[in-house]
């Protein structure tokens, strides 16, 4: 189902307004024909005040409530085409799936603002829509407008700094905001740690050193040249990778504002630098919100031979393990509702009414979590059919909001990749995530001490430790489980 392209009206003087004299001009109504009932007071064959608007801008919609930007797919239709309300116009690509957007107005498709490839912030407008053939001219003349006006100024080129030159020789325009000259009044000697521990070693006077680094900082390769010793290549890797760290003098102009967190590392021959797509980003901006909830971690291990016998009867029907699995969780999920829990805000959680199975899928580009919603309520034949439908939807990004974002208990299975055991990282917004291994033959002991062959794989499980404490997480997989191990439930 696509979703519904809204438009708006800028606040320009292009709206035409029709108001009779009683009324204020300035009231803030809407883009929309209104109808002016009491307590206004009206008179016969009075005519209703309405606003017309010529131009209107196609806006960048939020597809998900985590969605900040999209990137236009492509544009369905062209500058010029005539579209009629409830036609699709565009296909945006969310932080999720590629959607077509439509139109909720009829009109022209004046100009195209943001091209195919690029990438707008939500609410942003993408595209001008006029009402008339008349108003087209206008909307372009608007679309180049807002282009130069978002585009950044071109960058300024680089000054590089010539050491070998002298103050003088360069004459400096006064100016009330240039920075003042190095050889202007009383100055602080600046110097990098290791030119300092190099000054030490080869006893040089600092003061008497005119330095050629940012801002007339003392490098190592000053030193040694006024000790009369050849740069080493040490020195010179140092000076192009050590970051400043003695505090600049006041009479300096402070240094472009870098971020500590990102060092330069040398490029490595033959390396290709590919940029995040849409879903990559979201997908690194949840990883790292994640890292601000408090987690721990339980492995339980099962026995599955009962559950192997179950798959082998039911695949042919269209039943996958992931399927069986989430049946699984959802019936332990129901009976420990706290590992369904949520907690968003740190201070209070929420019991989730319903049992929406999320399950971890990797697809060309990405990962996301397609969601089996009330997963507990359906049958295990059904459960297995809605699996299928989703995960063709996810593999074409066609899913909509509502299948990729209600989870409240994601599932990752790898065992059928044989990974034995794996920690999965907790999704934001929920309780808990279960990282189910392989099935594979262990040696295992009776209760009375005779050993066999069982199959046996291992669940470890994820959860907000502010919400679910070790004993319910325990409890939980003991159900868990029991239900593995004796599945003939899940069919009924």
């Amino acid at each position: 189902m696509a979703s519904s392209l809204l438009s708006r009206v800028p606040t320009t003087s292009t709206n035409t307004m029709s108001f009779s004299s009683s009324l204020n001009n300035n009231l803030p109504f809407p883009s929309r024909r209104l109808s002016l009932t009491s307590p206004f007071p009206t008179k016969p064959n009075r005519k209703i005040p309405t606003i017309q608007a010529k131009i209107r801008e196609i806006f960048m919609p939020a597809l998900s409530s985590t969605m900040t930007e999209g990137k236009i797919v492509s544009w369905i239709k062209s500058e010029g085409d005539v579209l009629s309300k409830g036609e699709s116009v565009v296909v945006v690509e969310s932080d999720k799936a590629d959607m077509d957007v439509e139109t909720f107005y009829d009109g022209i498709l004046a100009a195209i603002v943001v091209a195919e490839g690029e990438v707008a912030p939500v609410g942003a407008a993408i595209g001008l829509l006029a009402e008339t053939e008349d108003d087209v001219a206008e909307a372009k003349s608007r679309a180049s407008s807002k282009s130069s006006s978002t585009s950044p100024p071109p960058p300024s080129p680089p000054s590089d700094i010539q050491p070998t030159s002298s103050p003088s020789s360069s004459p400096v325009k006064p100016s009330s905001t240039s920075p003042p000259t190095v050889s202007e009044g009383p100055k602080k000697t600046v110097l990098t740690p290791h030119a300092k521990k190099l000054a030490k070693q080869h006893k040089v006077n600092i003061e008497s050193i005119v330095g050629t680094g940012p801002h007339g900082r003392i490098t190592p390769a000053d030193i040694e040249s006024a000790a009369g010793v050849s740069p080493s290549s040490k020195s010179v890797s140092q000076i192009s990778n050590v970051a400043p760290s003695a505090p600049v003098s006041s009479s300096s102009s402070p240094p472009p504002k870098a971020s500590p967190s990102a060092p330069s590392f040398p490029e490595i021959p033959g390396s290709t630098i590919v940029p995040f797509t849409t879903m990559q980003s979201a997908v690194s901006k949840n990883m790292v919100e994640s890292l601000s909830v408090p987690t721990f971690r339980v492995g339980y291990p099962m026995k599955t031979d009962a559950l192997d016998a179950l798959y082998e009867k039911v695949k042919p029907k269209g039943v996958t393990m992931t399927a069986l699995l989430a049946k699984a969780a959802a019936m332990a999920l129901a009976q420990h509702p706290v590992v369904n829990s949520s907690c968003k805000d740190g201070k209070s959680f929420t019991y989730n009414s319903s049992i929406n199975i999320a399950v971890a899928v990797a697809i060309n580009g990405g990962l996301i979590t397609p969601v089996l919603q009330d997963a507990d309520k359906l049958d295990l034949y059904l459960l297995s059919q809605k699996w299928k439908e989703l995960v063709e939807k996810a593999r074409s990004k066609q899913l909509q909001p509502h299948e990729y974002n209600s989870g409240t208990f994601t599932l990752s299975n790898l065992g059928m990749f044989g990974v034995d055991r794996f920690d999965a990282i907790l999704p934001p917004g929920q309780g808990a995530i279960m990282a189910v291994g392989a099935s594979k033959p262990t040696v295992v002991t009776d209760e009375d001490g005779y050993f066999s062959v069982k199959n046996e794989m291992l669940v470890n499980v994820t959860a907000d430790h502010r919400v679910i404490y070790g004993a319910d997480l325990a409890s939980f997989l003991k159900t868990f489980a029991k239900i593995i191990e004796n599945p003939e439930s899940l069919t009924l």
